[in-house]
């Protein structure tokens, strides 16, 4: 599209921050593919996230840095929808060099709404609350330093959050905290 540099956009976040819907609704909006992480990971592993994470996290979450890094060797531009967990895994910095890194970020209560009754990871079955609240809190630094700008998703439609994206992406440089 026009304005727009060619290049690797990833999005990363919380279960039901809104990956899956915005990479979606930017790769329509910019022509570039979208590449999904559960898509990914199913197509490399030949299962599921919900089925890896029941033979232990750290094996889900190995299956999820190698899909991550498969969609890195892809050309830009590209958009990929990056799995939540992957910001525990010590390499995660070093497989991101280069790419505009968008945190999509939300409140605990929000990504309770969102991600509560879809087939995501077992963990989320007994108190999705408690437990997003605390995983979002312990990986909110990481996140912090891993983007190149961030959206609040409370209030923001998928489509108003694509527009502040591209509107990121547009400007190239790094935009810090923006749609809060």
């Amino acid at each position: 599209m026009t304005g727009l540099v060619p290049r690797r956009v990833v999005l990363m976040g919380m279960m039901g921050s809104g990956k899956t819907s915005v990479g979606r609704l930017l790769s329509e909006r910019t022509g570039w593919p979208y590449l999904d992480n559960d898509a990914m990971l199913q197509a490399g592993s030949g299962h599921t996230a919900r089925e890896l994470a029941t033979q232990g996290e750290d094996e889900l979450r190995h299956a999820e840095v190698l899909a991550l890094a498969k969609a890195m060797e892809t050309s830009p531009p590209v958009i990929i929808g990056a799995a939540a967990g992957v910001v525990a895994e010590p390499t995660i910095r070093e497989l991101l060099r280069g790419a505009f890194v968008v945190w999509l970020r939300a409140s605990p209560e929000a990504l309770a709404d969102r991600a509560t009754g879809a087939d995501h990871r077992p963990w989320l079955d007994a108190n999705p609350r408690s437990w997003l609240a605390e995983a979002d809190a312990a990986r909110a630094p990481t996140y912090r330093a891993l983007a190149t700008t961030d959206v609040e998703t409370d209030r923001l439609s998928p489509s108003e959050t694509v527009d502040v994206i591209y509107r990121a992406l547009a400007s190239g440089s790094r935009s810090g905290t923006i749609g809060s």
